[in-house]
């Protein structure tokens, strides 16, 4: 082993992307908001100290935020050379940052202490997602038009159609799970503030979307992604929801994690498909009109005919299932 490589040494971070839902938005944990912006709580794994990742990962969230974590899960280990450490004074050195990524959700976005500490609104940070309202405007007025330019750069076939496919142009499909695919791009065209950051240029243009210290932000892509992702195939919306709930607050906590908007009945009969609710005979005062019913989490898996697990969108399925045909689109 190279002797330089050796004596660098590795420094083992901890990050966590905790998940709520606050006023039918989806919201993150978040901590700082410095001059590089927002951070997901993070601190380093200390052996001494921490017999576990995930002990230590509980003791400096609530150190930092005051917020007590719930059921946690590994997201994924970032350790690519060249990524930034946090801006927080770690004394690392020169040491290289690997950071084990954390995925958590609550239905109980409580108030949380701390310095900067707040629940912030997940799609601040990726305005672009947001299609609940149809395909938002910035796409084709600012990042089609930036990423043309990059394309013309290097005038690759493969760079334009990457463009293309992620962000849905010229006819494709928008994908809502390729969150991260989508801010990497951007980053690898130097559009958005932490490429400039990172690389020492000024930023190429001004892409909408809140920047976070160090690679936060496409930790937090990650998780957007993964989170989509097992709407298709775990009851994971649960999670995010109060024990009791009516169906159009169960929708609208669907919508705000993908992004989309549902088509209202499909949704109501997907739900009844699953089997995973079930009425509590109660009415809700809360809606602002007709009272509506309530429903809770039956706790069951449903039989494997009665997939996906949540009626939810996928927007890769074409054939007239019930996730496909969700979409209001």
């Amino acid at each position: 082993m190279d002797r330089a490589v050796q004596d660098q040494g590795v420094l083992i971070g901890l990050s966590v992307v905790v998940f709520a839902l606050r006023d039918g938005e989806a919201v993150v944990l978040t901590t700082g908001g410095g001059p590089d912006g927002a951070g997901l709580p993070f601190g380093p794994f200390q052996p001494a100290r921490h017999r576990t990742f995930e002990l230590a990962l509980r003791d400096f969230v609530a150190e930092q935020t005051t917020f007590p974590l719930g059921y946690v899960e590994q997201l994924y280990t970032f350790g690519d050379a060249g990524r930034e450490s946090p801006r927080a004074e770690m004394g690392v050195g020169a040491r290289r940052v690997v950071s084990v990524g954390y995925l958590a959700l609550t239905h109980d976005p409580s108030a949380v202490a701390g310095p900067g500490s707040a629940w912030t609104p997940v799609l601040e940070f990726f305005p672009w997602e947001d299609w609940r309202r149809g395909r938002p405007d910035m796409i084709d007025q600012r990042i089609a038009p930036a990423l043309a330019a990059w394309v013309a750069e290097a005038e690759t076939a493969a760079r334009a159609a990457r463009v293309d496919r992620l962000f849905a142009l010229k006819g494709a499909r928008w994908n809502e799970q390729q969150v991260l695919e989508r801010y990497e791009l951007l980053y690898e065209a130097g559009l958005t503030p932490e490429a400039a950051r990172d690389h020492g240029q000024p930023a190429r243009g001004a892409i909408p979307g809140r920047a976070m210290v160090s690679d936060h932000r496409r930790i937090l892509a990650t998780a957007i992604g993964r989170l989509r992702s097992k709407t298709k195939y775990r009851p994971v919306l649960f999670d995010l929801t109060p024990d009791t709930f009516t169906l159009s607050q169960l929708q609208a906590a669907a919508e705000a994690v993908s992004g989309l908007s549902l088509h209202k009945q499909n949704f109501r009969r997907g739900v009844e498909r699953t089997g995973l609710v079930e009425p509590t005979g109660r009415l809700s005062a809360a809606t602002g009109g007709r009272p509506a019913e309530l429903y809770r989490y039956r706790g069951a898996e449903p039989p494997a005919a009665a997939s996906p697990a949540c009626p939810c969108p996928a927007s890769d399925n074409r054939n007239g299932t019930l996730a496909g045909n969700a979409r209001a689109d």
